[in-house]
């Protein structure tokens, strides 16, 4: 799953992460995202930004690990916040990586792929 408000950055991992061979499910925000993952129980991954309107990144993140089901799926911050502070509060609220936009694709990728290669057909 992205979560992201940026149609560009949505539209950049989807292309990337369905070149790559993987199912894409979109979210416009943290709200939005939490909404689907209480709908589907089919999300192996997900990349959320951090800064997004009606709910952030990382309030989103803390309401999904409560989640049944959701505890140790791998999660990944894509954005553009870099400070100290902020990755902590995201490694403490259950954040698997933290990936700095602008982001590498290839790297990205093999960050992805490590996390999910036990899974043979994942949806992200």
């Amino acid at each position: 799953m992205i979560v992201d408000d940026s149609a560009i950055i949505r539209l950049q991992l989807s292309s990337a992460l369905k070149k790559n061979g993987y199912q894409v499910v979109e979210a416009v925000n943290g709200a939005d995202a939490l909404n689907l993952a209480q709908q589907r129980n089919d999300i192996d991954l997900v990349i959320t930004d951090v800064n997004m309107p009606v709910m952030d990144g990382l309030t989103f993140l803390a309401q999904l690990r409560a989640l049944d089901g959701y505890d140790a799926l791998p999660i990944f911050v894509l954005t553009t916040e870099s400070t100290d502070h902020i990755q902590d509060e995201g490694r403490e609220k259950g954040a698997t990586a933290w990936v700095v936009k602008p982001f590498d694709e290839a790297a990205l990728m093999a960050g992805i792929r490590n996390c999910l290669e036990p899974n043979d057909s994942t949806q992200v």
